[in-house]
C-alpha cells in the first residue's frame, strides 16, 4: 500500500486525515509509469487524468507540488523532465503533448499551446523540498529558453503580454475583449521573480539581475496600468490599454503571490476576500465575485465556481502578506466543502471535482455547455488535501537546503506528521497534550533546525534537533 511509504499526518479532525490518505490511494491507482522498480524506489511516470496518450504541462506542474511529499515514491522531477525533453529549439514548451508522437496538441484559439508559466516556481519548490542544486544548474537553460520564447511571441511594445484566454486557465469566464490579462502578466512576473531567486541560489549574479529587472518592469506596469484606485482592484486592459472594470475575477490575486501590490493595495485586495458580497463566500474563493453580474451560486463552471487550484494560489499569496491565520481558516473551510461533497449525507459516497459551488456542497453546475466539470481531477485535489494539509492546515514549512523545519501553529492542537523524508533523513514531529502539559515529540535520523511558533501563546523558539528521539514542553519554551 502507498500509505506505507508516504508521510502519515495527524490532525484533530480524522476526516481530514482520511481524505489525505484517500488521495494517495487514488494517486497510486492513476499513476502511469514504471512499475518494475522496487516498491520503495521512485516511480517515474505521470498522473493520469483521463486522456489516453496525453500529457499536460499544467497538470504536471500542479501534481508536482504535492508529489514532492511522496517520500520519493512518485518522481515529480522526471514528470517535469518530460517537457524539457520535447522542448523546441526556439524554447517552446506547449501545454499538451501526444505521448505516442511527442508532438504538441493545440487548439485554434491557442495555436502555440501556451499555458501559465509555472515552471520556475515549481523548480524553486523542488529545490527546497528535494534539495538538488545540481538539478537547477542542469535545467536553468530550459527555463531561460522557455521564458525567451514567451517574450518573443507574446510581449507587446508597451512591455505587457497579450495571450490567448485559454492560457490563463480561467475556464469559461468571459474576458470582454481583454488584450492584456492581469492574471497572465502577474503569473509571468512570478516566473521572473523565481528565475531571479534561482539565479541567487546558483550564485549567478547576471541571471539574478536580468530577471529581477524583468520582474520589476512587469510589476511597475501592472501597478501603474492595471490598478484602479477607485475600485481598488487590478483589472484586465483592452487593446487601447483601458481597464475593463466589469471584468473582475480571481486571476487578479496572482499579484499577491507575485508580491506585486504594496501593503496598502494588498489590504484592499484581502478585504475583498473576506467580504461575502465579493469573494468571501462560505467556500472560498469563487472565480467570479458575488458582485459580478455573471456570478452564479450554482457555479456555472468557473462563473462562481470554486476551483481548488485558484484557492491554493490565493492562500499562498495571503501567506506572503502576513495573513497566515486567515489563509489557514480558508484552507480548512475549503477542505470541509470537499468532504461534504464527497460524503453528502455522511454515508452516501459522492465524488471530488474540478470546480465546486461557492455557498453549498456539490460540484459546480454548468447549464450552457461551456464547461465540463472533471470528476476526481487529482492535480487540483492533491493541492488541497496534501499540499495545503501539510503546509497550511498543519502548518509545516520545510527547506532541505537550509536543513530547517518551521512549524507555525495558531493555537495548541493535537496534530503533526510522521515519517517525512528530508532526502535520506526521516523526521517525525507531533504535538500532544499529556499529564505534563502540551508536548512536541520529535524524531530524526540527522541534525536539523526546528522553529516552533505558537501565535496564541506568543511563543517562538528555534532549536537544533539532534539525531534520535527528543521532546519539548511548550510551557518551558
Amino acid at each position: 500500500m502507498v500509505k506505507d511509504f508516504v508521510p502519515c499526518v495527524h490532525f484533530y479532525d480524522q476526516d481530514f486525515v482520511d481524505m489525505y490518505d484517500r488521495t494517495w490511494v487514488w494517486i497510486e491507482e492513476n499513476w502511469k509509469g514504471n512499475a518494475v522498480k522496487p516498491a520503495a524506489a521512485p516511480q517515474e511516470g505521470y498522473l493520469f487524468t483521463g486522456e489516453e496518450n496525453r500529457r499536460s504541462l499544467f497538470d504536471s506542474c500542479l501534481s508536482s507540488l504535492f508529489l514532492v511529499y511522496s517520500n520519493q515514491k512518485f518522481d515529480p522531477c522526471a514528470m517535469i523532465d518530460y517537457f524539457y525533453s520535447v522542448q523546441d529549439e526556439d524554447g517552446r514548451i506547449s501545454d499538451c503533448y501526444d505521448t505516442t508522437t511527442g508532438k504538441p496538441v493545440t487548439s485554434d484559439d491557442n495555436p502555440l499551446g501556451l499555458t501559465l508559466p509555472l515552471l520556475p516556481y515549481v523548480e524553486y519548490f523542488f529545490y527546497h523540498k528535494i534539495g538538488n542544486k545540481k538539478r537547477l544548474k542542469d535545467i536553468v537553460v530550459h527555463l531561460e529558453k522557455y521564458f525567451t520564447w514567451i517574450s518573443n511571441n507574446f510581449q507587446r511594445p508597451n512591455g505587457l503580454y497579450s495571450v490567448p484566454y485559454s492560457a490563463c486557465c480561467l475556464g469559461n469566464i468571459e474576458r470582454y475583449d481583454a488584450c492584456y490579462t492581469v492574471d497572465f502578466n502577474a503569473c509571468l512576473a512570478l516566473a521572473a521573480l523565481y528565475m531571479s531567486n534561482i539565479g541567487d541560489i546558483l550564485n549567478d549574479k547576471e541571471l539574478s539581475f536580468r530577471y529581477k529587472r524583468v520582474y520589476f518592469s512587469l510589476k511597475t506596469r501592472i501597478n501603474s496600468m492595471m490598478w484602479d484606485s477607485e475600485k481598488r482592484f487590478y483589472f484586465d486592459l483592452d487593446e487601447n490599454e483601458k481597464r475593463i472594470t466589469k471584468n473582475k475575477h480571481i486571476g487578479c490575486y496572482w499579484t499577491l503571490l507575485a508580491e506585486i501590490p504594496n501593503y496598502e493595495y494588498a489590504e484592499y485586495l484581502i478585504s475583498q476576500l473576506k467580504d461575502p458580497s465579493e469573494f468571501g463566500t462560505d467556500n472560498p474563493f469563487p472565480c467570479l465575485p458575488v458582485s459580478n453580474p455573471n456570478y452564479s451560486p450554482n457555479g456555472e463552471g468557473y462563473r462562481g465556481g470554486v476551483v481548488p487550484f485558484f484557492t491554493y494560489m490565493v492562500i499562498k499569496g495571503l501567506v506572503k502578506y502576513t495573513s497566515s491565520i486567515f489563509a489557514r481558516e480558508c484552507a480548512i473551510r475549503h477542505m470541509y466543502f470537499i468532504l461534504d461533497t464527497l460524503h453528502p449525507d455522511g454515508e452516501t459516497v459522492g465524488e471530488v471535482w474540478q470546480a465546486y459551488k461557492p455557498s453549498s456542497e456539490g460540484p459546480s453546475i454548468c447549464t450552457d455547455g461551456s464547461f465540463t466539470n472533471k470528476s476526481r481531477y487529482l492535480p487540483m485535489l492533491g493541492l488541497i488535501t496534501i499540499t495545503l494539509m501539510i503546509e497550511n492546515i498543519i502548518g509545516l514549512e520545510i527547506s532541505l537546503p537550509r536543513k530547517t523545519v518551521d512549524w507555525m501553529m495558531p493555537s495548541l492542537e493535537a496534530m503533526g506528521i510522521e515519517h517525512l523524508s528530508l532526502k535520506r533523513n526521516f523526521v517525525t514531529i507531533l504535538s500532544n497534550k499529556n499529564l505534563r502539559g502540551w508536548e512536541i515529540r520529535l524524531e530524526s535520523e540527522k541534525l536539523y533546525y526546528f522553529t516552533i511558533e505558537i501565535l496564541d501563546e506568543k511563543k517562538k523558539k528555534t532549536l537544533p534537533i539532534p539525531s534520535g528521539k527528543c521532546s519539548m514542553l511548550i510551557d518551558k519554551l
